[in-house]
């Protein structure tokens, strides 16, 4: 009876391990899935920025039909731009596993906004017409909205990775944690300028 009573014990103890470990462990991967699908949202808003880029190509080329050497510096203008968006391609991933990849990340997005910024203040200088035109304006606001949309990824992402981060680093967390091989993810910094409307062209 004592031997049966220690079994039972014993399989009580592994039963409620078990649940435990499982509970835990759907816990984390729950979590650790709504990172990845915050990241998903981040990157869907920098390739909606990527995607003005061509966009703006073809407002541009209505006004340019006659001007070869002024669209030539434009074209320079965009081509950096586009450059500078393929580094950034490069460094985007599933989600970054340490804060260097993070940091590359940033300062890769950051030169491509800092390139397309360049480009729309070269189109603007060489056509100041084109300011007026819905077209540009259409460009505008979508370039406006979608900075806009990229700070409010990005902020959603770092909340997720708040309580995702909170809940493998807590007790007893840790030690499944440990077991899963769930680590620590990376949150963006504020940008310098992240307080500041984006500002595509000088007045």
């Amino acid at each position: 009876m004592k031997k049966y009573t220690t079994l039972i014990v014993i399989g009580a103890i592994v039963l409620v391990l078990g649940i435990w470990l499982g509970v835990g462990y759907n816990s984390m991967l729950s979590s650790e899935l709504e990172v990845e699908k915050s990241w998903g949202n981040v990157e869907s808003q920098y390739q909606r920025r990527k995607d003005l880029i061509p966009n703006l190509e073809k407002t541009v080329k209505a006004f340019a039909r006659h001007e070869e050497k002024t669209y030539t510096e434009v074209v320079k203008a965009r081509t950096a731009a586009q450059r500078a968006q393929q580094a950034a391609d490069m460094t985007a991933q599933a989600v970054p596993d340490d804060d260097l990849q993070m940091e590359r990340y940033m300062q890769a997005q950051d030169q491509a906004k800092k390139a397309l910024d360049i480009y729309v203040n070269a189109v603007t200088e060489a056509y100041p017409e084109l300011r007026s035109s819905q077209n540009f304006l259409d460009f505008q606001e979508n370039l406006t909205g979608t900075e806009n949309r990229i700070q409010v990824a990005r902020a959603n992402y770092n909340e997720a990775v708040q309580t995702y981060n909170k809940k493998v680093r807590s007790f007893p967390n840790v030690l499944i944690s440990g077991i899963f091989g769930f680590s620590k993810k990376s949150m963006f910094k504020a940008d310098a300028d992240a307080a500041l409307a984006p500002q595509v062209f000088e007045e």
